[in-house]
């Protein structure tokens, strides 16, 4: 691949991403209010906050409305994913969640059997905990945690990491690759024993109000959206743009095709071709109607989004 003269002809790629007139208010399910109700009614039995958010998406998504709650415990951020995002954009991410105001950051891969930085969790609870003006309790020495965070950004795989590190125990939460999978504020789940650690899941919540067009297809592309509720084609398109910006081009050689373009239709075709993924359609003619074979755009989006999400397209971070 040209990779030096694509680079130079950087105007054959679009500047901006046309969204149209969309409305996203549809795209995010009703039930989302009433668990951060739930979560709030639960936070004076909590002592400390462990809000999850995926790597890739360091800023975006990251609910407003959790700060009244945050303000009022220790909190811990942890950036989730860190396998699928850009290890370039680190120490950026660090620096600007500084500026803000967040010092307890931490990044994991809560999939990968051990994990450093899982290990590093309790001993930073543990410690954000017992040097808060709040914590004055003497006998009662078991902590409880809330874990909060938008869907499908790895709370309930951060929950079996930590009770595969410190316990050695299986899953106590269940896990899927789709967004709204915990459904309702569970009960406690312990995590620790030395200190008694219990975790409270949450159902994933969103901010009332998604600040931008932008910021809602940055949580569509990671899943933490129904694919449905988007369009799975408009999806494959905001990633294609996000690649051709981030002038991330292993899609190139990851589907063999002859070069980088910015135009979907023609890399879906070069997908469906790859794969083989075709499909038979009526056509009227004027001599009857014949059924000709036609590469599926469909089946070719779908692997397309799903070779981001695995990482399969390299480790991007969209923010």
């Amino acid at each position: 691949m040209r990779l030096q003269q694509i680079l130079r002809d950087a105007s054959r790629f679009r500047a901006v991403f046309d969204f149209g007139e969309r409305n996203i208010a549809h795209w995010f399910p009703g039930h989302m209010a009433k668990g951060l109700r739930r979560m709030k009614a639960n936070l004076r039995k909590v002592d400390c906050i462990l809000e999850i958010h995926d790597a890739r998406i360091p800023f975006s998504g990251r609910n407003p409305a959790f700060q009244e709650s945050l303000n009022i415990r220790p909190h811990l951020l942890i950036l989730n994913k860190l396998d699928l995002a850009d290890p370039s954009s680190k120490q950026r991410v660090l620096k600007q969640l500084e500026q803000s105001g967040l010092e307890n950051v931490l990044f994991t891969d809560c999939l990968r059997q051990m994990d450093v930085n899982v290990k590093k969790i309790v001993p930073m609870v543990t410690q954000l905990i017992e040097s808060s003006p709040r914590y004055h309790r003497e006998e009662d020495t078991h902590y409880c945690l809330m874990v909060i965070g938008v869907p499908n950004v790895g709370k309930s795989s951060l929950i079996n990491a930590l009770r595969r590190t410190n316990l050695k125990k299986g899953r106590a939460s269940r896990v899927g690759g789709e967004p709204g999978i915990t459904k309702a504020v569970l009960t406690k789940i312990q995590v620790c024993e030395r200190p008694a650690l219990f975790l409270v899941d949450t159902p994933g919540v969103f901010p009332p109000k998604i600040e931008s067009l932008e910021t809602g297809m940055k949580l569509a592309l990671c899943g933490t959206i129904l694919d449905h509720l988007v369009g799975e084609d408009i999806i494959a398109d905001y990633l294609l743009y996000s690649l051709n910006r981030l002038e991330k081009f292993s899609y190139v050689d990851h589907y063999s095709l002859p070069e980088p373009s910015d135009d979907i239709q023609q890399v879906l075709k070069g997908i469906a071709v790859k794969l083989g993924k075709t499909q038979k359609v009526k056509a009227i003619t004027g001599v009857g109607d014949i059924t000709i074979t036609m590469p599926n755009y469909s089946a070719a989006a779908y692997h397309f989004i799903r070779a981001f999400r695995q990482g399969e397209l390299g480790r991007v971070t969209l923010d």
